[in-house]
């Protein structure tokens, strides 16, 4: 057959391949920027099952981005915790929920359906203005020092055309299409095991564990996942000399899921063997060309941060691209992405690789030890039991630098407000995805100067003032373009009090960039975020 070519290319400022919960997002957060987005993916629908199971609340944070959080949570659960059971069924280790005021304003791990979570996604990124071309595969791209030509293919009629932009983002998965035209080789850190996951809707009462399970058993190390409504999942881990092949025919399935339950009670929607690896891809960028999510690195699953991670490139990634095609930003800020989410990923990488090594120890000597020094730190109080404290802060790129510093690389706290409306919101359902100066009093909102001041509304920065309701003050309003609101919880008195400051500089994404307690160390870091930004 022969193939039509269209030569006459589309042009956008921003070309996205594939089109899952990564790609999704990624053209969510520049489409509602006012950039002029396109996305292929080669399936023509969602695929109809879970694969992840649980996000967390800095990507809910995302998603409320996103203006779909809402509608997101409608279809999540809260997770409940998590429970490590030794040789003898005692817990050995434990996760327990974060209580509240939730810092993110969000439950901090919660349980989801991907299939929705992708279809609110691809809604609002088609939503915002996106571009988006089903069914089409990535053929070849070049770039130059001006843009990027993917030449892609519709599946169904085999006719060619070209897109054009001045960037592309491999957002395809680990057998990435982009990764591999690039030739960009992934680094081993370290971790292959075979496990099966098992995700099956309950349809008759069963009794089962109201909390995620990790049963470390050297016999047949397993999880188990209660997610939202009636999905529950098992993860069940493949003994030496197994072949993954015949351990995943539907009657083995049916016979390991009945080591836990009775499975008349439960319909199989999915069972699936996968080799669970940890890899990081050597390098994120190639000029015009970057790499996201499962394109660039894959985790072990026992922190539920996969998906997450590549959410998180999302944000970052976002705002940097979109400072530096629609504003001028130095395109150095785009080399920033890799070195704040490269480390980022190498730590919680290590943190799971850790937790499937407790898991899947086979060694029955080696894990009665286990379970005695982790039950110990347990009883003492040394362990930690809060799932988040394994996410590591940012360590370098767009934050300040300085000796003082205070806060940087940190997440900004999201409170509840009161507006002059008297209505109560999440803060950043207020706000831009900007930069934003935020102080308790509208007295320290008055400590920019007027160079800062300029160089702030030139980077489109917001400011807003999170006011206690006893210091509410008709003569303390600021001035025009500076929001005022009312906290409705302790959330940012408290944060601004751990950090010793009145103002805090916050990146689009929500990390904080350094905090301020006086005028000069505000206006240093407005220069500072200049300098860094835009490179003046």
């Amino acid at each position: 057959m022969s193939v039509r070519y269209d030569t006459t290319p589309m042009t956008y400022d921003v070309l996205i391949v594939g089109f899952g919960p990564v790609g999704a997002t990624v053209a969510n957060l520049l489409a509602r920027r006012g950039l002029r987005v396109a996305v292929i993916d080669a399936e023509r629908g969602i695929y109809d099952k879970p694969r992840a199971l649980t996000f967390d609340h800095e990507a809910m944070r995302i998603f409320q981005a996103c203006a779909l959080a809402e509608r997101i949570a409608e279809f999540t659960a809260p997770h409940r915790g998590t429970h490590f059971l030794g040789v003898d069924g005692r817990v050995i280790k434990k996760f327990e929920p974060m209580p509240p005021p939730y810092p993110l304003g969000w439950s901090p791990t919660i349980t989801f359906v991907q299939p929705e979570l992708e279809r609110l996604l691809r809604e609002g990124a088609a939503g915002a203005g996106a571009d988006v071309f089903l069914g089409h595969v990535g053929v070849s791209f070049v770039q130059d020092e001006e843009r990027v030509a993917l030449t892609v293919r519709d599946t169904a009629r085999g006719e060619e055309r070209v897109l054009q932009a001045r960037a592309l983002l491999g957002c395809d998965g680990a057998n990435s299409f982009v990764r591999k035209q690039l030739d960009i080789p992934l680094e081993d850190l370290g971790f292959d095991e075979w496990w099966m996951v098992v995700d099956t809707l309950i349809r008759r009462p069963v009794d089962l564990p109201r909390r995620s399970i990790q049963y470390c058993w050297p016999s047949r190390p397993s999880s188990f996942i209660p997610g939202p409504g009636s999905l529950r999942r098992w993860e069940i881990k493949l003994l030496p000399g197994e072949d993954p092949k015949e351990f995943g025919e539907q009657q083995n399935v049916v016979r390991q899921i009945a080591r836990f339950a009775d499975p008349s009670c439960f319909e199989i929607w999915r069972s699936a063997v996968y080799r669970f690896h940890a890899v990081v891809a050597q390098r994120w960028r190639h000029g015009r060309v970057f790499l996201l999510g499962d394109a660039c690195h894959q985790t072990p699953p026992f922190l539920g941060q996969g998906m997450c991670a590549g959410i998180r490139d999302a944000a970052n990634l976002a705002w940097k691209l979109a400072m530096v095609l629609q504003e001028d930003a130095s395109d150095a800020l785009l080399d920033t992405y890799e070195e704040e989410r490269k480390p980022h990923v190498r730590k919680l990488v290590a943190a799971a690789k850790e937790f499937g090594l407790i898991i899947g120890e086979l060694d029955p000597e080696a894990a009665r030890v286990r379970d005695e020094v982790l039950r110990g730190q347990l009883e003492r109080g040394e362990s930690e039991t809060i799932r988040q404290r394994y996410v590591p802060d940012l360590a370098g790129g767009i934050i300040d630098r300085d000796a003082r510093a205070r806060a940087p690389g940190t997440l900004f706290v999201q409170p509840k407000v009161v507006q002059t409306t008297g209505s109560e919101v999440l803060l950043d359902d207020l706000l831009r995805f900007r930069f934003l100066i935020a102080t308790a009093t509208a007295h320290a909102q008055t400590w920019l100067t007027s160079e800062s001041l300029a160089l702030w509304r030139g980077l489109g920065g917001e400011r807003i003032v999170i006011a206690e309701p006893a210091h509410e003050q008709p003569n303390e309003r600021p001035a025009d373009d500076v929001r005022h609101v009312v906290q409705a919880d302790a959330l940012f008195p408290a944060w601004m009090s751990q950090h010793g400051c009145a103002a805090a500089v916050v990146r689009p994404d929500r990390y904080v960039f350094g905090a301020a307690n006086d005028a000069t160390e505000l206006n240093r870091l407005v220069a500072e975020v200049g300098r860094q930004v835009l490179g003046i």
